[in-house]
């Protein structure tokens, strides 16, 4: 009978895990751009959630005409400077069912390197 290491011969040798220096470089660079584009993307992230909760607190607020909404909106856009894509000429106001409806759309280019521009449609309501 054989004794020592190789006395099982169905045990295999164990082979090299974890990761190339390939595989890490290529991961770094994935993850360092898809952060780069967050970090690009989330102020106008934030941007549009701020025009959505302004145009929101307008309509609850029920304004008569289409010219006053638009003005509670411009004077809600010099207190949250953050808002700077659109303007209260840029929003749609219709009645549905006796209520004031806002709508607006806009575009956003952002610019990731050179020519190459990441596109974002954003478009919301009042509710």
């Amino acid at each position: 009978m054989i004794t020592g290491a190789h006395s099982n011969p169905c045990r295999r040798p164990a082979g090299q895990r974890g990761i190339t220096l390939f595989g890490l470089i290529f991961w770094a660079i994935v993850i360092g751009f898809l952060g780069y584009v967050l970090i690009r993307t989330l102020p106008t992230v934030s941007e549009y959630l701020t025009i959505q909760r302004s145009i929101t607190k307008i309509a609850e607020a029920a304004p008569q005409t289409v010219a006053e909404t638009r003005q509670a909106f411009d004077r809600q856009k010099e207190v949250e400077y953050s808002i700077t894509a659109i303007s209260g000429k840029d929003l749609n106001v219709t009645k549905e069912n006796d209520r004031v409806v806002i709508a607006f759309a806009y575009d956003k280019e952002i610019p990731i390197y050179g020519p190459v521009y990441l596109l974002i449609k954003y478009e919301g309501r009042s509710k």
